[in-house]
């Protein structure tokens, strides 16, 4: 290598162009997994390194990348939230106001699909071009005028070179789909493995979750509560992949929330997978949520119509929600959609209470403080 380097110095000093002092190898990407934890599926198109996870991180909290420089990726999830806001719901860059809750990024890299329910996006990649390039609702505005966005980055040194570094090659690598892989590549980072629940299930900590936490465990994964039917295995979701298993099938489920007049319909805007499919059987059916530090991103449900965990235990122990008033009165539990595995239980308050205590051993407090996931 030092001789590599005398050779390309002597060049440079005779004038001879087209020669640059090589460059030292990008390091190869090595993951830190929780115990327990599979390897993620990376696509092939879009292999993890050192560089690029950084470049992604650092994209991800500026707010450059926004039309108007007003917000970026974490305005709408913050690390110590689990990656949500803490809204009901969104407000874009713009002041549009979204239909649904920011979902968080816990473990989102073992998804196999994403959004509460759009069937097609099925790779990171491609979300990230939802809040970067859609019209309504616009959130980042990026399609207003994309090259003003990309040529900020062009003209900041420091992110140049960690783009050229990120995607060796290529003439112009300052590209929307290049800003999509490098945003990817860090949220693929955004591992949780450390609850209280996790040091009990595979620490080996017996002493690591409480008595309450313990029963309401035992409830959450037997056939009275009925919970891990749909927040199943490591991730507490439907939706699963690793690298060396293919995507399930696109679930979703309704869970009883609405049926406004009895029709079975949901509020305008807030239909699910209906929205995509122009199918009534798929009204208000949407996407199982992780429930990894749920205690961290509350409000709840698709609309963040209901603001605590007890809200939301009760719910679904009584086998969907009655609404009896308002716009969208009517009787969820009826809905003709529903998942069979949301029905009315006997569930007493203090199983209540024990599940919620389960569901609170589900947080992990190094996730929400590592520097590594966190503002560059």
């Amino acid at each position: 290598m030092d001789g590599l380097r005398r050779l390309a110095s002597i060049l440079l000093a005779l004038g001879i162009s087209g020669c640059e002092e090589p460059q030292e190898p990008e390091a190869p990407w090595a993951w830190e997994l929780p115990v327990g934890f599979p390897e993620p599926y990376v696509p092939p198109d879009n292999p993890m390194s050192a560089v690029k996870v950084e470049l992604g991180r650092r994209l991800f909290y500026d707010k450059r990348l926004s039309q108007n420089e007003t917000m970026a990726c974490a305005s709408c999830h913050d690390q110590a939230r689990a990656f949500t806001d803490g809204e009901a719901t969104p407000t874009g860059s713009t002041g549009h106001v979204l239909p649904r809750n920011a979902m968080s990024l816990t473990n989102i890299a073992y998804l196999s699909f994403f959004t509460w329910a759009n069937p097609k996006l099925a790779s990171l990649e491609e979300q990230a071009l939802v809040p970067m390039l859609a019209d309504f609702p616009l959130e980042l505005g990026v399609q207003i005028d994309p090259e003003a966005v990309l040529a900020r980055f062009r003209d900041d040194p420091e992110l140049a070179d960690l783009f050229t570094r990120s995607f060796p090659g290529e003439d112009d690598p300052v590209t929307v789909s290049n800003i999509t892989k490098a945003l990817a590549s860090f949220e693929r980072t955004l591992i949780s493995g450390d609850s209280l629940y996790d040091r009990y299930a595979y620490g080996g900590e017996t002493t690591a979750m409480s008595p309450a936490a313990l029963r309401g465990m035992n409830l959450f994964f037997s056939e009275r509560a009925e919970c891990y039917h749909c927040h199943a295995g490591l991730t507490f979701t439907s939706s699963f992949r690793t690298a060396t298993s293919e995507p399930g099938p696109a679930d979703f489920q309704n869970t009883g929330l609405y049926n406004i007049g009895g029709t079975g319909a949901y509020p305008m805007g807030n239909g699910g997978l209906y929205e995509f499919t122009g199918d009534m059987a798929d009204m208000g059916r949407y996407r199982v949520p992780t429930l990894r530090n749920i205690t961290l991103t509350a409000p709840y449900l698709h609309d963040g119509s209901a603001a605590t965990l007890e809200e939301v235990v009760a719910l679904y122990a009584a086998g969907g929600r009655e609404i009896t008033e308002g716009p969208n009165a009517g009787d969820g539990r009826t809905h003709p959609n529903k998942s069979a595995f949301v029905r009315e239980t006997d569930l007493t308050e203090q199983d209540q209470a024990d599940l919620v205590e389960f569901l609170k051993s589900l947080t992990d407090e190094t996730f929400i403080r590592d520097p590594r996931f966190g503002p560059p």
